[in-house]
This record gives C-alpha cells, sequence and structure tokens, in this order.
C-alpha cells in the first residue's frame, strides 16, 4: 500500500495481532455477556483478547505512546501519540455469524487523527487511510480508494447501523434525509464508513458514537476524498452525532437539514 506514514508498518502488525486473537471466537459457541444492567451492549471473549493483544504490543513497542480502547480504557492519553481501539466494531453483527464487523485501529497525533484501519479478518479485507490518501487491500487485490461524487440528495445511498438507535428528534432528521435518498441500508457499522471511501455509497449519518468509533475511520473518508464530521461540522475525534460523505458539496447539503437538530 502506498501510504507514506511512519507508522503504517507498525498499523500492520496490530492488524495481524489482533486477527490472530480474534479469529478463532468467530462463529464459534462463545459466551456473550452485557455491558449494560438495563439494556443489551455485548461483550465476548474476543473483543477483549483483540484489544489485550493489540495493548501488549503498543506498550513494548512503544512504551510512551496513549492507549484508547473501548474495552480497557485510558492509558497515558496526554501522549503526543495515542492509538485508538475497537477490536471489534458490531459486535452484534460478530455474535450472529454476519461478517460485517471490523477491527478499528486508529491513531491520533497532537489530538488529531491521522492514521486509520479498519481489519475484517474472516473476508480478508482492510481499509486504511492518512487523511492524504486510502487503500483497499483484500480479496479484490490492491487498489486506492476514491469516493464517488454525489451532488443530490436523491442521487446519494445512505448507510446507517439501525435508525432505532436515534433520539426522537434525531431519527425525525434522519427520516427526512432517508426519504429523500436514493436508497437507504442498515446494520453496516464500521463497514459503511469504507464503503463511502470505495465509492460504493455517498453517506452515512450515525449518532451515539465513542472516539474508538470513528478516529480509525476518520483518515479512511478523508483520504479517499470525503469529508467526516459531527452534524454541525465539528471534528469528530470524540464522537457523538457523526456524518460522512463522499462528496464535500453532498455534505454542505446534509449538514444543514442536520445542524437544526437540538443538541
Amino acid at each position: 500500500m502506498q501510504l507514506e506514514h511512519d507508522f503504517f508498518p507498525f498499523l500492520e502488525r496490530l492488524a495481524a495481532a489482533s486477527a490472530a486473537a480474534i479469529l478463532p471466537h468467530f462463529r464459534t459457541d462463545h459466551a456473550v455477556e452485557s455491558k449494560l444492567a438495563g439494556g443489551f451492549d455485548p461483550v465476548t471473549i474476543a473483543d477483549r483478547a483483540g484489544e489485550a493483544a493489540m495493548r501488549a504490543l503498543i506498550n513494548e513497542t512503544y512504551p510512551d505512546h496513549g492507549i484508547l480502547g473501548e474495552e480497557y480504557g485510558l492509558e497515558r492519553t496526554d501522549a503526543e501519540h495515542v492509538w485508538v481501539l475497537d477490536p471489534i466494531d458490531g459486535t452484534r453483527a460478530f455474535i450472529t455469524g454476519l461478517p460485517t464487523w471490523g477491527t478499528l485501529i486508529g491513531l491520533k497525533t497532537a489530538g488529531r487523527p491521522c492514521l486509520g484501519m479498519m481489519v475484517q479478518p474472516y473476508v480478508g479485507e482492510r481499509y486504511c487511510g492518512d487523511t492524504q490518501s486510502a487503500w483497499y487491500k483484500g480479496p479484490l487485490g490492491e487498489r486506492r480508494l476514491t469516493a464517488r461524487p454525489c451532488r443530490a440528495l436523491k442521487d446519494a445511498v445512505v448507510l446507517t447501523t439501525s435508525p432505532r438507535i436515534l433520539q426522537e428528534v434525531e431519527r425525525e432528521a434522519y427520516d427526512r434525509l432517508e426519504a429523500q435518498a436514493r436508497l437507504a441500508r442498515y446494520g453496516t457499522d464500521c463497514y459503511a464508513y469504507c464503503m463511502v471511501a470505495a465509492g460504493h455509497a455517498d453517506l452515512v449519518v450515525e449518532t451515539g458514537l465513542q472516539p474508538y468509533d470513528v478516529v480509525a475511520l476518520a483518515p479512511i473518508v478523508e483520504g479517499a476524498g470525503g469529508v467526516m464530521t459531527t452534524w454541525t461540522g465539528g471534528s469528530p475525534v470524540d464522537g457523538g452525532r457523526i456524518v460522512a460523505s463522499g462528496d464535500p458539496h453532498l455534505h454542505d447539503i446534509v449538514l444543514t437539514e442536520l445542524s437544526r437538530v437540538p443538541v
């Protein structure tokens, strides 16, 4: 892959370590726990094993770097370089045997997302970006990612994990967008952003996201020529309400609608 970032070779090592820890548990009879007492937020041994493997490699290789992970929290997050990890983005897909989950590995430097990869080891796909370029490697070979032009909402393919997780005012805004779009698809998790970067879809609209859900994906979307912000146009680095568009003109149209939603 043609990424020039200094930490890209190490990103590949993290991807291999997480895959080795996670894949033995996919489509097996493993226990599923919930992180919520009053709801269902699943976590498995695979989530924990994947993040533990990446953390161990980071701490061994770059002991002065910080880590922010979904399963094991924070380490040295005041460091210049902070790795942001989601071992299985799409655990609900993972526990139901669907290969639409992925491992997210992102790097923040001086507080800004600068490098990211989405790894789907079962399918054998990797999407990576450094904000200036983005690449795919997998069964279809290796190629540069380029988001496609789409200047009108009526021509757009919009993706979201599930409209049911949106709050009422958020759902109303999303429904208005979906009603104008050409096509909508659900259940995509991290793959949605990679499909925008690859030029197969045009728009992702989500909410309630954490930093580990987005830091790896922003450099991929931006590296493919797309835009990824909050619903009000701010940096996506802290998560929250997120919109990603392949075409900057489409992004401006969508922000006009979404920015009206009360905070």
